[in-house]
């Protein structure tokens, strides 16, 4: 996540928090300090919900000794792994200049290069001929495409923040968006293909396309663009989601950061955080000024659509998907073909999202209607009995009606306050999602809420015994049959925290962690969990012996969970997959050496950590590739 604006709150609604159900739940089953697991495990009480009645797994998922916490300046594995530098920000992507160590590279050249503060990333597999990969033998070549949430312009620059000016917001910009690499694998070794025909870097200054039911809105239309249909770039790209038809879909998350606004903010800046920037782009670019271009803040919050495969493509801003701090967009396909695609919001108190498209996505296809323009946005309400619900977003709603909402497009731009209105229930900072298709399960991590228990929070009991959430959980569900049924029942996997120390109330089984933020499952049905605790906490106050933020391996049938990663000094591990065949992991490591407090020295860029490069470098956000020495399986 973005340190932009960190503890931000702005749902000002009644609705009922998460906590405050799962406080009633478990209350019910009267479960105890120490029972909890036992309760969590039995949520479902034996309903038979799993996606077409699979069946668990039956196969041992976790072969590797799970590994110590570390306060290493350097990224851990298991004895028997191997992990190593694939690229770094300012690393050309292609043909382009090479990194300058002092951070003296221009904004043309950032544009050519690696951006900056890499999150999450997918491999999108080819064939020798250059083709989408069709499923058969073995993977040696692939597009690699990652976001770049933010920058830190202290580090960008050889002097920091200082003298401000338009090459410099063109710079950071610049190191905004999306990268897009060539890899192949030559002598057993993954390696950037340079140059390569689809090396592309999208950023906050790439015209975009927006489509769908909010296209042309009045809302969307700025001095720049009358039409309201084009926007220039994309940022604060966090989680992701990919499509059936091999296109990537970008998350903006924390867009109100960059927006500058002096005088009283409208309810609808108010609702999405509008108002003093964290960056300095609003000096010399006037559409981050929300006092000269109030609507441009509202073309920023939505979900871009990316080819890799066609680096001439302009990408699309997807508005069906809905406005808000989309912490990804998770793609799960129905039995019957259509797709569904869940998000997160990432802020305090705010909600879990899930669109469905109206018709199959192949058929949509063959119509020219585009499966991600032609759907129903839903938010969700969790139950105290264990069942939940998808609450339609759609106009026709009279409620949504009553509450002053013109049109489909003012849904989708106030898609926070439309669910305010529904009732969706406020959750503990919603992040990444993902489904196990083979059990039908959807995650969701709930990275943590401080104010459990404190000021307005819900009360401390013998079923949440923290006094304050400040671990997380993380939360699953299942349909009876399929994905797009509008009920649902779900169950707690994982209290956060260290389960040796009971006053943390943690239900894991295995190592301890906290503050969950990225989740993937990997095609054998490793749930792989990364964290994100803020530099300011890291092996600090209740997090204290838990070390450097780490990636995690958990058996979903049986809950256990092995440390599998640790990452360098003040970084944040984010964005994991996996090559189809398991033998080669592609995982994030983030801001590496960002200040506990406070920002950088620009004069002294290394004070906290110098990785990858060592010596006395500056620090650099990098992906990193994970193998095993013998060849095989990860996490086998």
């Amino acid at each position: 996540m973005s340190p932009v604006d960190d503890g931000l709150v702005s749902n000002p609604t009644t609705n009922p928090r998460f906590s405050d159900v799962l406080d009633a739940a478990l209350a019910r089953r009267t479960v105890l300090v120490g029972g909890v697991a036992a309760a969590a495990a039995t949520f479902l009480g034996g309903a038979s919900v799993a996606h077409a009645g699979a069946p668990g797994r039956r196969r041992e998922l976790l072969g590797f000794t799970g590994i110590p916490v570390s306060s290493a300046d350097a990224v851990v594995v298991p004895e028997g792994y191997t992990a190593k530098v694939l690229i770094s920000w300012g690393d050309p992507i292609s043909d382009g200049p090479a990194f300058l160590p002092d951070a003296g590279n221009s904004a043309e050249d950032q544009a050519r290069q690696w951006g900056m503060h890499n999150d999450a990333v997918w491999f999108f597999p080819l064939t020798e001929g250059g083709k989408a990969y069709n499923g058969r033998g073995r993977v040696r070549r692939g597009l690699l495409v990652q976001n770049h949430e933010y920058t830190d312009d202290v580090l960008l620059f050889t002097d920091g923040t200082a003298d401000w000016d338009a090459e410099k917001t063109a710079k950071s910009q610049a190191a905004h968006g999306v990268s897009v690499i060539e890899l192949r694998l030559r002598d057993g070794a993954w390696t950037v293909e340079r140059p390569s025909p689809f090396a592309r870097r999208v950023t906050a200054s790439t015209p975009i396309e927006i489509a769908g039911p909010a296209a042309g809105d009045p809302l969307l239309q700025t001095s720049a663009d009358k039409t309201g249909t084009t926007v220039l770039g994309t940022i604060n790209n966090c989680a992701f989601g990919h499509t059936p038809w091999n296109t990537y879909l970008a998350c903006e998350e924390n867009f109100n950061g960059y927006f500058n606004k002096t005088g009283e903010p409208t309810e609808l800046e108010d609702r999405y955080g509008i108002g003093e920037a964290g960056y300095l782009w609003y000096t010399t670019d006037t559409r981050f000024s929300a006092d000269e271009e109030p609507n441009e803040p509202h073309r920023f919050g939505w979900v871009t659509e990316i080819d890799p495969f066609d680096p001439d493509s302009t990408p699309v801003k997807r508005t069906a998907l809905g406005r808000i701090k989309h912490e990804g967009s998770w793609v799960v396909e129905t039995t019957r073909g259509r797709v569904v695609v869940y998000s997160g919001d990432d802020q305090t108190n705010e909600y879990i999202y899930r669109y469905v498209s109206d018709r199959p996505w192949k058929e949509a296809l063959r119509r020219k209607e585009h499966p991600l323009d032609h759907g129903v946005l839903y938010a969700g309400r969790f139950n105290e009995d264990g069942t939940g619900e998808w609450l339609a977003l759609t106009h026709d709603d009279p409620a949504l009606q009553a509450a002053g909402f013109t049109s489909q497009a003012d849904v989708l731009i106030r898609a926070r306050q439309a669910a305010d209105v529904l009732g969706a229930t406020k959750m503990d900072r919603p992040e990444w999602i993902d489904v196990d298709t083979e059990t039908g399960f959807v995650y969701c991590t709930l990275t943590n809420n401080s104010g459990r228990g404190v000021e307005d929070g819900p009360p401390v009991d013998a079923a949440n015994p923290r006094p304050a959430n400040v671990y997380g959980h993380i939360i699953r569900w299942q349909y009876r049959d399929d994905y797009d049924e509008p009920t649902f029942r779900w169950e707690i996997f994982a209290l956060a925290g260290d389960p040796g120390d009971p006053a943390d109330g943690s239900t894991i089984v295995g190592d301890k962690y906290g503050s969950p933020d990225g989740i993937y499952v990997s095609p054998q049905g490793r749930l792989w969990i990364q964290t994100d605790v803020s530099s300011s906490t890291v092996n600090a106050g209740a997090y204290e012996g838990f070390g450097n933020n780490q990636m995690l391996a958990a058996d979903p049938d049986t809950r256990e969970t092995r440390r599998f990663l640790v990452g360098p000094n003040g970084c944040e591990v984010t964005g994991v997959v996996v090559t189809p065949d398991e033998r080669t992991m592609f995982v994030g490591i983030q801001h590496p050496g960002e200040a506990p407090e406070g920002e950088l020295d620009p004069a002294n860029p290394g004070q906290f950590s110098t990785w990858p490069d060592g010596g006395t470098s500056r620090p650099r956000s990098s992906t990193v590739v994970v193998t095993k020495d013998d060849g095989g399986e990860i996490g086998s």
